[in-house]
């Protein structure tokens, strides 16, 4: 069976109202803050269903009301995105933090170690030195 194009096959279009006709699930937090989009347009196809046919509702009200889910919408979603680059931001700073105390201590590793060598060497720790051996030149 060939369906024409632009035409959506019976399935498709059964999901798809499945999904929409389908409640959402609502937790405990943020009640109608939670809603989604299916929810909306459920919503919306139940008040053009039941609108009174003598008084329709205004274009424009309707309009203004998908402009507010799609604002809406659009805020959720930068805020999603805000508290992912925020989590990663912490992520980053805990790292680095790490790093640099690692660092450090290797830092202190290598000094401790040099002095170490050079008071094995039977060299002395005085400012005024610098370690290096003098050899006489050779002529």
């Amino acid at each position: 069976m060939t369906t024409p194009i632009g035409q959506p096959t019976a399935d498709v279009t059964t999901t798809t109202l499945d999904q929409l006709n389908t409640p959402s699930v609502l937790s405990g937090e943020g009640g109608a803050a939670s809603l989604g989009q299916a929810d909306f347009l459920r919503l919306l196809t139940e008040s053009l269903l039941n609108q009174d046919p003598l008084e329709p509702v205004d274009n424009e009200e309707m309009l203004a009301q998908l402009a507010q889910f799609s604002t809406l919408e659009a805020e959720t979603a930068s805020s999603e995105t805000l508290t992912e680059i925020a989590d990663k931001l912490d992520a980053l700073t805990i790292t680095q933090e790490a790093a640099t105390a690692a660092a450090q201590a290797a830092a202190e590793a290598a000094a401790a170690a040099a002095e170490a060598a050079e008071r094995a060497v039977g060299g002395s720790s005085d400012a005024g030195e610098t370690g290096v051996i003098d050899t006489p030149a050779l002529t």
